[in-house]
C-alpha cells in the first residue's frame, strides 16, 4: 500500500516542480521587437501600387496556332500561309530538288535504315541483319521519382 502512496506523491511532486520551471522559463524569455514600419508608408505618391496585379493575355489553344500561321498578322490566314509548313516538309524531302518526290525520296528514312542495316552490302537482309532494324520497344510510364536502387545482396552487410 505504501508503494501507492509514495507513487502519488512523486506524481505531485513532478506536476509542482512542472508548474513552477515552466512559469520561471517563461517570465524570463526576452520581449519581441517591435514590428518594422509598413512599407507602403514610404512609398512615394507616384509609386502607388496599382489596384491589382499583372497579368499575362490569355490565349486560346487555338488562337496562338492561328498566330502561328498568320505570318503578316493581318488577321487572316492565306492559303500560302496556310500550305508554308507543308512547302517546308516537301522541301526536306525533295532531295534533288525537282519539284517531285519519287519513291526513294519519299522514303528516305526507311531506305537509310535498310542501308544502315545491310552490313555486307549485299542489297539483302540475313536474320541477323534484319534483327537490327526491329523498332526499339517503347518504355513504360516515366517514374514520378528517381529512387535510388536497391543495393545488391552482396553489398549488404549482415
Amino acid at each position: 500500500m505504501w508503494r501507492y502512496f509514495a507513487g502519488a506523491g512523486a506524481a505531485l511532486l513532478l506536476a509542482f516542480s512542472g508548474i513552477f520551471l515552466f512559469r520561471g522559463s517563461a517570465a524570463s524569455e526576452a520581449m519581441l521587437p517591435a514590428a518594422p514600419a509598413a512599407r507602403s508608408a514610404a512609398l512615394a505618391p507616384e509609386e502607388a501600387l496599382a489596384a491589382e496585379a499583372p497579368s499575362a493575355t490569355a490565349k486560346t489553344r487555338e488562337q496562338k496556332r492561328f498566330d502561328r500561321y498568320d505570318k503578316d498578322r493581318n488577321d487572316a490566314v492565306t492559303r500560302d500561309e496556310y500550305l508554308l509548313l507543308r512547302r517546308k516538309a516537301f522541301a526536306k524531302l525533295d532531295v534533288n530538288r525537282d519539284g517531285k518526290l519519287d519513291f526513294e525520296e519519299w522514303a528516305v528514312k526507311t531506305t537509310a535504315k535498310f542501308a544502315g542495316a545491310d552490313a555486307d552490302r549485299t542489297g539483302a537482309l540475313t536474320r541477323a541483319e534484319f534483327l537490327t532494324t526491329a523498332p526499339k520497344p517503347r518504355a513504360g510510364p516515366k517514374p514520378k521519382c528517381a529512387c535510388p536502387s536497391a543495393p545488391a545482396k552482396e553489398d549488404v552487410e549482415d
